[in-house]
């Protein structure tokens, strides 16, 4: 490709509403155009790049077995009705209506369209295992799309779909994505890691992330440097003190803590440490009847350590809590506690269900709200102040140097961006589609399902946030949009440029290198300058003086300096770098 002949539509300052670095330096760049909130133009340049990932998708599913299909983005309301998910969704599945009135789904996934083919299509054992998969538009309106390609409302997505005719078969096709995931990931040449996740809203019983490391990543990785432990911050086991609760070694006391309402400053206050404190929060699950309607309320009570966080998700496990909650309303918790928000806690409390962490179940001695506004207990104790909780459960967020759960060592955590998720769903879709094939004893069976998501679009920004500086994006070969760009100096006054820029350009070519020579005629400041921000790999300069003496110039995208390479030398020392 000349450059002359392609589109390169670079920008000297971001736009305003770019907020991170993969953003601004993709507009910059000029690889996407803002069409509307979370809607992009792929640019040419971007373009090339998203066709690469889908390239090395495509050899590595086929390696895998996997089959290439194509499912409509338009999907018909019906399907996602027979398995609940057209109510459960909730806004970020964007629903419309035909002309005739009917409903459709604009897909932000393709579970139900791919099992109504299996169910037509998959009619006996014999015809399993079968993977299908496709890489489709996706659409989820996100209620504040940001961060450009990150958390768009449409994006570019392959997901693929196993079915098997049992769970054995089917754990050994969830093991076979999973090592083609790992190989997708080596190829696009990402640091990456791959962390048990929660199974959220997909369904299913067994689940793995893949993150792209990167410092300005949303999500927190937790692993074990001495071991093969990784987890999502959601998912990741908080284990319980392995000393016992201490014995009582205080009085209970009302103590006054004016204006101090948080843990860290009643600890401040008080002169204690804030891991002696105990955080209250308050949730309310609903009882509603068939029309909908809700008809009673329970509040509960979590407990955890001032100086943890409340995980949402593992909280959304124990039970009482598993079919939704909310957080309670002041009038909820006045009611209830006799106090507004700020000095709850534990003592006292009628018709509340306690939830205690783990950590917090084996406290002794500590401090907490006394349902009195301005006012503390400390002194507190289980069984001699308060009840024993209703429960005890893992509901916090892991902190780095605690045990991990594997007993190998201790925890660390790293930031990351989801790029990949694989599910194993059971018979989650099969049986409320009722879904089934004719097994070796003549009797119908649900299908075992799992799918296995990547996000490609996402995948731009991602490598992005990994790799770049000052001067802009540094793409892994496999990623870039030219592997290699030529860069004459004075091509238009030179012919000796001319004519060896044409022969290497040619020679690269036919070695089967993505080369881009830039014929443009810019000066050699702002040639520069544009591909160092576009990221591609490797430079080659030719200018007439260093031509005489057989010379030009290479240097790789992360070098700070050129290397003098003779002529005759370039295409080998090209295709080295490259391999390397």
């Amino acid at each position: 490709m000349k450059a002359s002949q392609f589109l390169i539509s670079t920008l000297k300052e971001a736009p305003a509403d770019a907020e991170i670095v993969s953003h601004k330096l993709m507009m910059r760049a000029g690889m996407i155009k803002r069409l509307g909130a979370g809607i992009y133009n792929y640019m040419p340049m971007g373009l090339r790049v998203i066709r690469k990932v889908e390239t090395i998708i495509r050899e590595e599913m086929a390696r895998a077995g996997s089959i290439e299909m194509l499912m409509p983005v338009v999907q018909p309301a019906e399907l996602w009705q027979e398995t609940g998910r057209f109510d459960k969704m909730g806004p970020e599945l964007l629903r419309v209506k035909d002309r005739h009135g009917r409903d459709f789904v604009i897909q932000p996934t393709s579970e139900e369209v791919v099992t109504d083919v299996a169910r037509q299509e998959l009619r006996s054992y014999k015809q399993l295992p079968k993977n299908l998969y496709h890489i489709q538009t996706k659409f989820r309106d996100e209620r504040r799309p940001r961060f450009g390609l990150m958390r768009g409302r449409e994006f570019t997505m392959k997901d693929a779909y196993s079915f098997d005719r049992d769970m054995e078969s089917a754990g050994k096709s969830y093991d076979n994505m999973f090592a083609a995931y790992c190989r997708i990931f080596d190829r696009l040449g990402l640091e990456y890691r791959a962390v048990a996740a929660d199974t959220g809203a997909i369904g299913g019983d067994r689940s793995h992330e893949f993150q792209v490391i990167a410092e300005t990543g949303e999500d927190a990785i937790v692993y074990c440097p001495t071991s093969s432990y990784a987890a999502n911050i959601e998912l990741a086991e908080a284990l319980a003190p392995a000393a016992p609760r201490g014995t009582a070694a205080q009085t209970l006391t009302l103590t006054p803590t004016p204006g101090k309402s948080t843990c860290a400053d009643v600890a401040a206050l008080l002169g204690l440490p804030l891991t002696q404190t105990v955080k209250s929060l308050v949730l309310a699950t609903d009882t509603k009847n068939e029309a909908g309607e809700i008809t009673g309320s329970q509040v509960w009570l979590l407990l955890v350590r001032g100086d943890h966080d409340l995980n949402e998700v593992k909280a959304g496990k124990v039970e009482g809590l598993k079919g939704g909650f909310r957080f309670a309303t002041v009038a909820e918790i006045e009611a209830h506690f006799g106090c507004k928000p700020g000095y709850l806690g534990p003592i006292g409390l009628k018709g509340v269900k306690i939830v205690a962490d783990r950590t917090v179940a084996a406290m002794s001695d500590f401090v907490c709200g006394a349902n009195q506004w301005d006012h503390h207990y400390t002194g507190v104790n289980w069984g001699r102040d308060l009840p024993e909780p209703d429960l005890v459960a893992d509901i916090r967020n892991v902190v780095a140097g605690e045990p991990s759960p594997d007993g190998q060592g201790v925890l660390a955590i790293q930031r990351g961006i989801e790029v990949g998720h694989v599910f194993y769903l059971g018979k989650k879709y099969s049986e409320s589609m009722n879904a089934t094939f004719l097994a070796e004893d003549g009797k119908p069976r649900h299908f075992e399902m799992g799918c296995y998501g990547i996000g490609v679009t996402r995948l731009l920004g991602a490598a992005i946030e990994q790799g770049h500086d000052e001067r802009g994006i540094i793409w892994p070969a496999s990623m870039a949009p030219f592997e290699v760009v030529i860069c004459p100096i004075g091509m238009d006054r030179s012919e000796l440029v001319r004519e060896q820029a044409l022969k290497l350009y040619a020679e690269l070519q036919a070695a089967g290198v993505d080369v881009l020579l830039d014929d443009r005629g810019e000066r050699p400041g702002a040639m520069f300058a544009d591909w160092e921000l576009i990221g591609v790999p490797l430079r080659v300069v030719l200018g007439d003086r260093g031509l005489k003496e057989g010379l030009v110039e290479l240097q790789g995208r992360r070098e700070a300096q050129a290397s003098n390479v003779a002529v005759a030398e370039v295409l080998a020392q090209v295709k080295a770098r490259l391999t390397a």
